[in-house]
């Protein structure tokens, strides 16, 4: 009887174990902004960040907020956190899309590393054109978009993080993937006025660090 018992113990609970030993932060899943939402797309508490990848303060909350947002609140599956990616210049442009053509098996990483990287990217970048940030993105120049993806090192940074050469070519190749890119940062117009900007369970919030949003999280039931 009590073999029978533990055995029906083991039953209802094994489903719960498999479920929360999922690595919710290894996981995106595409939204239907054209964005990507990393973790648990059934999460209690849904962040939305608005972010440019050539942007140091979004840098600056994803390398704070990397141990506790990534590393337990996303990871237990109490907290999801869409990306959208705003879109300044040029240098912004091809990370953004490179990083949106990396897929949902790859985009956490990706997103990860070009932030990580961002200030050695970024140097490349302006050294290899020095106007890019200044330029207008436009969704009309795949072969430039690529020449400067090499020149700034993100191609490198995009097979570290499993990207494939035929799958960057096909990035830039198709007009698709950038008007893609394009149309996530054109819908932010007129709602944030910088980044990153921060969406709490469909509240906004702006001008938030790492130590002012945290304790919001937590009060929405982020674990």
């Amino acid at each position: 009887m009590k073999k029978l018992a533990l055995l029906a113990a083991i039953a209802v609970t094994a489903p719960l174990s498999a479920a929360t030993q999922r690595p919710w932060a290894d996981v995106a899943t595409p939204a239907p902004q054209g964005s990507y939402v990393i973790g648990n797309p059934a999460a209690k508490v849904k962040l939305v960040e608005y972010v440019s990848y050539t942007c140091p303060h979004c840098g600056h909350f994803t390398r704070d907020s990397a141990k506790v947002l990534k590393g337990q609140m996303i990871a237990s599956g109490s907290t999801s956190v869409e990306i959208r990616s705003s879109v300044h210049d040029r240098y912004d442009l091809v990370a953004a899309t490179l990083a949106r053509c990396s897929g949902p098996r790859l985009f956490p990483k990706m997103h990860e590393m070009l932030f990580d990287r961002q200030e050695e990217w970024l140097n490349k970048a302006v050294a290899f054109d020095p106007v890019g940030g200044q330029n207008p993105a436009g969704n009309n120049q795949g072969e430039k978009m690529r020449t400067l993806a090499k020149g700034a090192g993100l191609i490198d940074i995009a097979k570290v993080a499993g990207m494939t050469d035929p799958a960057i070519n096909a990035c830039f190749s198709n007009e698709a993937n950038v008007n893609a890119t394009l149309k996530v940062a054109q819908a932010m117009q007129g709602k944030i006025k910088g980044t990153p900007t921060f969406e709490l369970n469909g509240k906004l919030i702006e001008n938030a660090d790492w130590a002012a949003l945290e304790p919001m999280l937590r009060k929405a039931g982020a674990k």
